[in-house]
Order: structure tokens, then C-alpha cells, then sequence
């Protein structure tokens, strides 16, 4: 089997590390091509208005300089395998320091890596690892590097859907307490982006984004209650994004 590795946090993530180390569990033929630094936050994005450079960084390791979209296109289509034309079976994105989960997945470079390898038809699972900022970060790595090599095993078994990627995000404790695994929907947070004003040593003003807002109510069966209960969330994540629901009244409204 052969398995692309990309992230968003950066070609020296120590993420990035921890998820070689959870795919060798699963094959040898490994593959990475990740961003020359760190993408966070900037989604689905494509670099369209400048030229990508990629770097070897090892055998079978490149690091490029765009988004982790633009990553996961340069590795199928150009540098994986060097046009053996051997395809790539399974796409994996991260792993994240930071929870992936609700509305927020629309931000994730994360999830966006797994987004295109679904595009591009190959199946695709993000992962992210949860943790609490504390004036300090300090993430729980061995929770996913233990957690996720029997998981993936699991998931890779199935049929995916088309247009369809699987979005896991661990919860911020031990090994030993992680509750169990449950399939989440996506949540909804009641806070968003605000922004943090500063002045610099001339007087000129510079901005920070910043989440803001309270914690959300109780949601069960979704990705946010999942990790407060120290659950692994896995969530599947597709690309339509219509509102069915609202398909038929939407219709009636113009036919008028």
C-alpha cells in the first residue's frame, strides 16, 4: 500500500513525525510532501499567482513551498513515485497540533490535504490531536501515536463514498484515558474570530485574529462533546456542500 503523508503545520512539524511513525505501522511505502512552512488557517487555498518550488528533503520526503492543497496535488500528479505510475492508495493529513472540530474545519489546511486526496478520488483521512494552551503548549502526542495505528487499520478497510474523507481528532489526555471511539456529525461553536489590536514601538497599529466567545452548550453526538468526553472523534467530512433541506423551497421561491 501506498500512502501519501502530508500537514499543514510544516515540513519540521513534529507532528509530521509522529504520523511517519503511524503509517509505517501500516505499509513501508511511505511518501511525504508537506508545506516548506507552516499553512495553518489557510484552508482550500491554491497558489495560483506564484510558481512552487519543492524541495528533497530525503529519499521520498519533499517539502513545498504552498499550501498543503498544492501539496497533495504536486505529490500525485508529479513527485510520488516519479511517474511510476503506481497510484497512491491512501492520502493522510497531519497530524495536527490542535483539535480539528466543528465549524472550524472550514479554517483547517488539515482537513483540506484529506479534501483533495477525496477529490482527487483516493481515500483520504485527517487527523489532529487536541490540547489545552495554558501559556505554554504542550501537546499529548502519544495519544494519537498510540491510539491511531489499530484506528486507521479499521477505517482503511472500508469503502469511502465519493467526495468523502474521514476527520479524527484525539482528545486531549492519556492514552489510558481515552473513553472510546465514537462516529461524531459536525458541531457547531457559538464563538468565532475577533480581532486584537496592538500598537507597535511607532505608534502603528498591527492585528491579531483571535478565537473569542464562550464554550459551547452540550452537543451530543457531535465532534466538540466527543473530545470534552475524552472520545475519539471521527467524523465523516464530504464535499457537497448543498443544503438539500432547503433545495425544494428555495425552487418554489423563483418558479413565483
Amino acid at each position: 500500500m501506498r500512502i501519501l503523508l502530508t500537514n499543514d503545520d510544516g515540513i519540521h512539524a513534529h507532528g509530521l513525525e509522529v504520523l511517519e511513525e503511524i503509517a509505517r505501522t501500516l505499509s513501508d511505502d511511505i511518501w511525504i510532501v508537506a508545506p516548506e512552512t507552516d499553512q495553518s488557517g489557510l484552508a482550500h487555498s491554491l497558489t495560483l499567482s506564484h510558481p512552487l518550488r519543492a524541495r528533497k528533503v530525503r529519499e521520498k520526503t519533499y517539502a513545498v513551498t504552498g499550501t498543503p492543497t498544492d501539496c497533495v496535488i504536486m505529490g500525485i500528479r508529479h513527485l510520488v513515485g516519479g511517474g511510476d505510475g503506481v497510484p497512491v492508495d491512501l492520502v493522510l493529513s497531519g497530524v495536527n497540533a490542535g483539535q480539528n472540530i466543528g465549524d472550524y474545519i472550514t479554517y483547517s489546511g488539515t482537513v483540506a490535504g484529506a479534501m483533495e486526496g477525496a477529490l482527487l478520488g483516493i481515500r483520504s483521512i485527517a487527523l489532529s490531536q487536541a490540547y489545552n494552551f495554558d501559556h505554554h503548549r504542550s501537546v499529548p502526542w502519544n495519544t494519537a501515536r498510540t491510539a491511531a495505528p489499530e484506528l486507521l487499520k479499521r477505517l482503511i478497510k472500508l469503502d469511502f463514498p465519493k467526495d468523502t474523507l474521514i476527520n479524527v481528532n484525539f482528545p486531549n489526555c492519556k492514552t489510558e484515558e481515552i473513553v472510546d471511539t465514537v462516529v461524531t456529525r459536525q458541531g457547531k461553536f457559538e464563538h468565532g474570530l475577533g480581532i486584537d489590536k496592538r500598537t507597535d514601538r511607532r505608534g502603528v497599529h498591527y492585528y491579531w485574529l483571535e478565537f473569542i466567545g464562550d464554550q459551547p452548550h452540550s452537543q451530543p453526538g457531535t465532534d466538540i462533546d466527543a473530545l470534552h468526553e475524552n472520545r475519539i472523534a471521527v467524523t465523516p467530512v464530504r464535499m457537497d456542500m448543498t443544503n438539500h433541506a432547503w433545495l425544494e423551497t428555495l425552487n418554489a421561491s423563483l418558479e413565483n
